[in-house]
């Protein structure tokens, strides 16, 4: 294989220079009244001609061998080729084969790289990656020259690949159905990973509103969906909250009969009301001490962000907690803890909940 592409590389340079020749030699200058070369000519008629035959030939070539190399890859060694970074689900045992020029970014989970042969780079980093290094999420690694490695999913992730590969069986994974979110936005893999879980909806069949923010009734509808929709309990308790037809009833219900929800003063939970980032802190904390995981602080320390002193205090403790577990993390080197928080944006924050602490 390796001696294919030399040849492949080789034959490409001699078909550039043969080109250059012909061109040279087929352009004919001047005229038989006019028979000097001028500059116009040189970098009109002449450059012109000579950059068509060339593109001309170089493109046949580069044609020609990109046929022999899918057919070598493809054919022979039976992989697939990726124009694009093209999203792969992979199970817990899963494998992806890499070659030369390939790309892999590990998006969600955990994976395992083993090289057979050649150097593996981590772009993000610019270093060389050992065999049987763990993968980082959301970096870039590329297999140089003489290249074979191997992926393999140490528990359910989600990945890119791009260039030629291999899988034991694995299809890709579908792309979303929603035409306002990109394959290359930050918190596709957060959307990807709610929407296949069934926590989120769409706004519509093809539609699923990012930038809108979540609301406090979403937000419990979303845990509630997480427990996979336990009984509600007992009703009633919130004076906005009565009407077993609201779509967060249940939620709502259920949240506050396991102390995940408390309400304000007066004995509402304005569920319509958009939900603040510490807000959200103490809900996560109070539901993930309602499924007996994941209570401890052992992260950064809230007081590293400047705005710490903003947060109210009830929600310290909280805050503090989900900035420990990288669950809720900064923007722009704040914590923020009065602003909203976009549909998006807690799509990442429930994926980092799953991700580091379970469902």
């Amino acid at each position: 294989m390796d001696a294919d592409l030399k040849r492949l590389i080789a034959a490409w340079m001699i078909l550039f220079m043969l080109a250059c020749m012909v061109t040279v030699s087929a352009s004919t200058p001047g005229s038989i009244s006019d028979p000097l070369i001028s500059l116009s000519y040189l970098e009109g008629v002449f450059a012109q001609s000579m950059q068509t035959d060339i593109s001309g030939a170089l493109g046949n070539a580069a044609d020609k061998s990109m046929a022999r190399l899918n057919e070598i890859y493809m054919k022979y060694l039976g992989y697939s080729f990726a124009p694009r970074f093209t999203r792969l689900a992979l199970s817990e045992g899963n494998t992806v084969v890499l070659t030369t020029g390939s790309s892999f970014i590990l998006l969600s989970g955990a994976a395992t790289l083993m090289i057979s042969a050649g150097v593996v780079v981590n772009v993000s980093t610019g270093a060389e990656v050992a065999s049987g290094s763990q993968l980082t999420i959301n970096q870039r690694y590329f297999c140089v020259e003489n290249t074979t490695a191997r992926i393999t999913a140490a528990a359910a992730s989600i990945a890119q690949v791009d260039g030629y590969y291999s899988t034991d069986g694995l299809a890709p994974k579908p792309a979303l159905p929603f035409i306002d979110v990109s394959e290359n936005i930050w918190y596709y893999g957060a959307v990807e990973f709610v929407y296949k879980e069934g926590l989120y909806s769409g706004t519509s069949a093809n539609t699923f509103s990012p930038d809108i923010p979540m609301t406090r009734g979403m937000f419990v509808t979303v845990l509630h969906k997480l427990d996979k929709l336990p009984a509600p309990g007992e009703g009633g308790i919130f004076s906005d909250v009565r009407d077993p037809s609201q779509y967060y009833y249940n939620a709502v219900t259920w949240a506050n009969t396991n102390g995940i929800v408390t309400g304000y003063p007066e004995g509402s939970f304005k569920p319509n009301d958009s939900i603040t980032r510490e807000q959200m802190a103490v809900t996560m904390y109070r539901y993930a001490a309602y499924k007996g995981r994941g209570m401890s602080s052992t992260g950064p320390e809230l007081s590293s962000f400047p705005d710490w002193g903003e947060v109210s205090d009830y929600a310290k403790d909280a805050l503090q907690w989900a900035v420990s577990w990288r669950i809720i993390n900064g923007s722009d080197g704040k914590i923020l803890p009065r602003n909203t928080a976009s549909r998006a944006e807690v799509a990442q924050i429930i994926l980092n909940y799953c991700e580091r602490i379970g469902r």
